[in-house]
């Protein structure tokens, strides 16, 4: 691959460039010691991630209209307080918590991986979140993007051509100038038959020390490396 071919890069967020998992345990755990509350917070994050994946199929599906990320984490959430037994949090505290998504840690390797990266390249964020959860995560984790694009752009999850194609254009860029990166093979795959570049960097911890999926690349991918550091390094930068 020539990488002069290259304009810009857009990238997955979570799992990609910051560690959700981590995080919202993290804010779990503060919660559950700030509140005398002891649950099995692991699985509680994993059943939380597992309802937005539910939502964005629902929504594919025609199950539900448009609905945002922060929006079908607030019904998972509300019925896993219900499940869990977790009755004395304050509506302020529950909507906190729910913005712990726009409170993610980058990566070790996020910041000084995207800043070189930025020298020679435009870079965006093609994500499955909503814009304002986004724009204050990026914020929050100094991520030096050039523009933010959001599915609430679209109308449309990923993997659907809107949201690929709909970036390339915003871009002004042809799909073949346009590189994604991303931990998931099934978004290299969508950009890939949409005639983008891909580039696959190994999260082998996003899911926990117990992960099955995303350990390797599964398709004929442009780049694949180990984290955002190797990936500027490749690339030129």
């Amino acid at each position: 691959m020539m990488t002069t071919e290259i304009k810009a890069l857009t990238f997955d967020v979570f799992g990609t460039v910051v560690d959700w998992r981590g995080s919202i345990l993290a804010e779990l755990n503060a919660l559950g010691r700030a509140q005398g509350i002891s649950e099995n917070w692991d699985a509680f994050v994993e059943q939380w991630r597992q309802g937005f994946r539910q939502g964005q199929a629902d929504v594919r599906a025609g199950k539900l209209p448009w609905t945002n990320m922060a929006s079908i984490h607030r019904k998972k959430l509300d019925e896993l307080l219900v499940e869990y037994g977790i009755h004395n949090l304050t509506e302020e505290e529950i909507t906190r918590l729910n913005t712990a998504w726009y409170r993610l840690k980058p990566w070790q390797d996020t910041i000084p991986g995207l800043t070189r990266l930025k020298k020679k390249y435009i870079l965006a964020t093609l994500s499955n979140g909503d814009m304002p959860g986004l724009v204050n995560l990026s914020k929050f984790a100094v991520l030096p993007w050039d523009c933010i694009f959001s599915v609430d752009m679209f109308k449309h999850f990923k993997p659907a051509r809107a949201t690929y194609i709909g970036a390339c254009e915003l871009l002004g860029l042809p799909p073949e100038q346009v590189m994604m990166v991303a931990a998931h093979n099934y978004d290299l795959k969508a950009a890939q038959s949409f005639r983008m570049k891909t580039g696959f960097v190994l999260r082998a911890h996003e899911f926990g020390p117990q992960q099955t999926v995303d350990l390797k690349p599964e398709g004929e991918w442009d780049v694949v490396v180990q984290d955002l550091e190797e990936l500027a390094a490749v690339m030129g930068t």
